[in-house]
């Protein structure tokens, strides 16, 4: 029987140099993230030892270091930075990520953009 397996993070708020407005270039700005991984068959644990799975750790610590190492004029490149960086990753055979700015604008919840090579 052929399963799915998939790695969800949602929901991870970063502190971004994120904009292209004077005011976004001048102080850093809540991004949410959000990051689905479809993992590649034959990559399930076989015994309950994390060195027999993905690390969760370096799926955040990439997306942490990708937010904080430059300023960002746009989403759509900082997605993509994330997007090709976990769709690098071994055990990693698609990716969804989105990224959110909640406080973009007053009247809107979030402002959102999302890339994705999920097919199901």
């Amino acid at each position: 029987m052929t399963m799915n397996r998939r790695f969800i993070l949602q929901g991870l708020s970063c502190q971004a140099s994120i904009g292209i407005y004077e005011a976004e270039r001048q102080a850093r700005q809540t991004v949410l993230i959000d990051a689905e991984l479809l993992l590649r068959d034959g990559t399930e644990p076989q015994n309950d030892t994390v060195d027999t799975t993905i690390d969760y750790d370096v799926i955040r610590d990439t997306i942490h270091q990708l937010v904080g190492m430059q300023h960002y004029d746009l989403q759509e490149t900082l997605a993509r930075r994330i997007f090709d960086a976990l769709q690098a990753l071994p055990e990693v055979a698609a990716v969804r990520v989105r990224t959110a700015k909640p406080d973009a604008y007053d009247d809107c919840q979030q402002i959102a953009y999302e890339l994705s090579n999920l097919t199901c």
